[in-house]
């Protein structure tokens, strides 16, 4: 969720020191994490600088070929309740899915930080809702309104051939994710460069369930009937 802007990654639920490693559970090697972190790191460069070559006319191309596919997947989304994004850093801009989502009857809300690395709530949004500035700047709806998404749309930098996804690095997705429902619909949208052979995920990593990419890649990760 475009709530993440740090470059670092993040461990949930552990200190910042490197002499023991307990994440949620998982007992995790110092060096096999700094090794994984560095590599995360590298390939978050290359392509937020990927993104960058993303040109106005191709962006909005992207746009209309996510929301398309989002759209034809999802089917009759009336007393749905998705969860999207507010677009930062070259993301596809799926305001427009938004807008003609909430028309088709579903309810849309947006990812917020209520409290650093804690896991985020999701509020609702209208077109035409008063939206304040959030943690680091990004747009939230003023009026909180929680809702419990049954569909979560995830932005992702990359992602690899298992559908786990690289992200900002602040951790929040898989927080949140990993504390939601075993059968919430997960669906990463990317660029079509975002693809990776993996990412070496970790313990806590949490997979997509279908991914969908700007040059019309859709895929579908597990056994999931959602």
């Amino acid at each position: 969720m475009p709530v993440m802007t740090n470059d670092d990654d993040e461990l949930p639920g552990s200190e910042a020191c490197f002499a023991h490693l307990l994440v949620d559970g998982h007992v995790v090697d110092p060096q096999t994490w700094q090794d994984v972190s560095a590599f995360r790191k590298a390939e978050r460069t290359r392509l937020y600088a990927a993104r960058q070559g993303v040109s106005p006319a191709e962006r909005k191309a992207n746009t209309a070929q996510v929301s398309r596919l989002l759209t034809e997947m999802l089917g009759d989304i009336s007393q749905r309740t998705i969860a999207v994004y507010w677009p930062i850093r070259g993301e596809i801009n799926l305001r427009p899915f938004m807008i003609a989502a909430v028309a088709r009857g579903a309810r849309i809300c947006l990812p917020v930080v209520v409290e650093k690395r804690q896991p985020v709530e999701f509020h609702r949004w209208t077109p035409d809702c008063s939206m304040a500035r959030g943690l680091w700047d990004i747009p939230v709806p003023a009026d909180a309104e929680p809702l419990d998404p049954d569909v979560v749309i995830v932005p992702l930098l990359g992602v690899d051939e298992q559908g786990y996804r690289l992200g900002n690095g602040g951790g929040y997705y898989d927080r949140t994710l990993a504390r939601l429902p075993g059968d919430l619909l997960r669906i990463g949208v990317g660029q079509g460069f975002a693809r990776m052979k993996t990412i070496f995920p970790m313990p806590w990593d949490i997979p997509m369930k279908r991914v969908v990419l700007s040059d019309g890649t859709v895929t579908r990760h597990g056994d999931h009937r959602s």
